[in-house]
């Protein structure tokens, strides 16, 4: 039994008790909270929803749950429901229906943990979006890393999300990479405001080797660019993060859009004359000051891009923009919200923005400052270099956004339980072990029938109920925004499993016969498998079958 069914069960119970006592049911809460006791000894889950609706229909609490305890009982599967303090439910379920989910875990597969709670949202997801001036950077990193594993998680929860990589090929400092990229190609010093790093000498000679006879800032634009970007792209695909859209913000020049956008606000009544420039009066919406969106000279500002690309994105279809931005955006997002309603908008239900802290790679407790290949930063491939692809995506992804990170490179290259992405990992591998072992013993899932009564002993209990809280966790995760959560659960799941094994073992010892409890643990073993394999799959991790 798993918390949403047992939740769904308190909720048709109080129905049941409404309709006896003619309470207005209209009351009662959509859903029906049900959590674990801090004290596994006050029953395997708890709720309060007669203390929660009590009130409102004028009833004693403690009565009003005494009565939900009556109605309660009667659901197959609860062993028992206890009135606690003032009119809490502690609820216990048979070993039975507690061991059924192993077969529910196992029979729904990958499947095991999506839901719908996100169904009907159109989500538009951006991250990453690094300029193509130079490799991907840590700060990056951590978005392809938590923007994947977000849209994973998304997209379990019921959501169609896009994912979008907004290339910013247009601008100063792209006018400032081609400017480089010529000055390496003649041997020529960096320029002051340039760009430097071994990288830059290799496109340039990679620009020279297509075209021999490049030697002008267009060519170097137009070539170096699209190189860049390639790497860029390859970068991400080696790390395991693709995008449904890469969107260039030439083409939003190129189309017009920023054109359209301006006479979308214009009609909104938001847009003044003022010094010869267009501006937005984002004032109205909370912003700190009105935004530029064309200079006196004619010229577009960035933050006119901004809106053309915005209103693109919702002309396409997106019920809700979310945006994940370094820690050096927060003063973007005042701005982002005025504009959104200057389009006539919701901004709390239209544009979601995501800040991000910083990250650090550590070696011997010093922070390593600089790339061998970009000069000035720690890059995406030096992050994979140091620990790996695996290691990277999920120890940044085991952190809260909202923390800065130091990841530490003897720590995520460490084969012990101390290095969370190997702790968890193991497990995967050992599931999969005991798989083996079992098949080369005669020993399958289907050997005798599954008794899920079998699964009584405490530490099976405990790996049930771990297992039975995924789906809730998936969901938290996605409405949060916080794939961190995954994590946290699939190292706690682990312990619990590893505990599991020490305790109760799978295979009959020597030559002794195959019992039923033997068959019923394998299929513990095997729910174990598929959950910490989802788990790992929503933030793009490998779930190994040997290590």
């Amino acid at each position: 039994m798993t918390p949403a069914n047992l939740a769904d069960a308190v909720l048709t119970a109080a129905k049941a008790v409404f309709a006896a006592r003619d309470f207005d049911i209209s009351a009662l809460p959509a859903a029906a909270t049900v959590e674990r006791p801090r004290n596994p000894e006050h029953g395997d889950y708890a709720t309060n929803l007669a203390l929660q609706v009590a009130k409102k229909v004028g009833a004693n609490p403690r009565d009003l749950a005494a009565a939900l305890a009556e109605e309660l009982s009667k659901v197959s599967g609860i062993a028992s429901v206890e009135i606690a303090g003032p009119g809490f439910l502690n609820i216990r379920v048979d070993a039975a229906a507690a061991g059924e989910l192993a077969r529910l875990v196992v029979t729904r597969g990958s499947a095991y943990g999506h839901g719908a709670a996100l169904a009907g949202q159109r989500l538009n997801l951006e991250f990453v979006s690094a300029n193509p001036t130079g490799p991907i950077h840590l700060g990056g990193v951590r978005w392809a890393a938590v923007g994947d594993a977000l849209a994973r998680l998304l997209k379990a929860s019921g959501a169609e999300v896009t994912t979008e990589y907004y290339f910013n090929d247009a601008g100063a400092q792209i006018d400032r990479f081609a400017n480089s990229l010529l000055a390496a190609s003649r041997g020529e010093p960096t320029p002051e405001d340039g760009y430097g790093g071994a990288y830059i000498a290799e496109i340039a000679e990679a620009v020279k080797a297509k075209r021999p006879d490049a030697d002008d800032t267009e060519t170097f634009r137009v070539e170096g660019v699209e190189l860049m970007f390639a790497q860029i792209k390859s970068s991400l695909a080696e790390f395991g993060t693709s995008f449904d859209v890469y969107f260039n913000e030439k083409d939003l020049h190129d189309k017009g859009e920023l054109d359209l956008a301006l006479e979308r606000l214009r009609a909104q009544g938001h847009l003044y004359e003022a010094d010869g420039a267009t501006w937005l009066r984002t004032t109205d919406f909370g912003d700190d000051k009105d935004r530029v969106l064309r200079k006196s000279d004619g010229a577009w500002t960035y933050f006119a891009a901004d809106c053309a690309y915005y209103l693109d994105k919702r002309e396409r279809g997106a019920d809700r923009v979310i945006l994940m931005l370094g820690a050096d955006h927060h003063g973007y997002v005042g701005r982002m919200k005025a504009m959104s309603a200057c389009f006539g908008d919701d901004p709390d239900v239209n544009l979601e923005i995501l800040i991000g802290q910083l990250v650090n790679l550590v070696r011997d407790g010093q922070p390593v400052r600089m790339s061998k290949r970009a000069g000035t930063v720690v890059t995406m491939e030096d992050l994979v270099e140091a620990i790996g692809v695996d290691a990277s995506r999920y120890a940044l992804a085991r952190y809260s956004i909202d923390s800065p990170i130091d990841i530490d490179v003897e720590l995520w290259t460490r084969a012990s339980n101390e290095n969370p992405v190997y702790y968890v990992q193991y497990v995967a591998a050992r599931t999969a072990g005991v798989g083996r072992q079992t098949a080369e013993a005669g020993l399958t899932r289907d050997t005798l029938p599954f008794d899920p009564a079998l699964l009584a002993h405490p530490k099976e209990l405990d790996l049930l109920k771990a297992l039975a809280d995924y789906p809730g966790v998936v969901e938290t995760a996605a409405e949060l925004r916080e794939p961190h959560r995954v994590a946290r659960y699939l190292e706690s799941l682990a312990g619990a499993y590893h505990r599991f094994y020490d305790n109760c073992r799978v295979l009959p010892m020597g030559d002794a016969p195959v019992e039923p409890v033997n068959v019923a643990r394998l299929w513990l073993n095997d729910a174990t498998r598929t959950v910490i394999a989802n788990g790992l799959g929503l933030l793009g991790v490998t779930a190994p079958e040997r290590m």
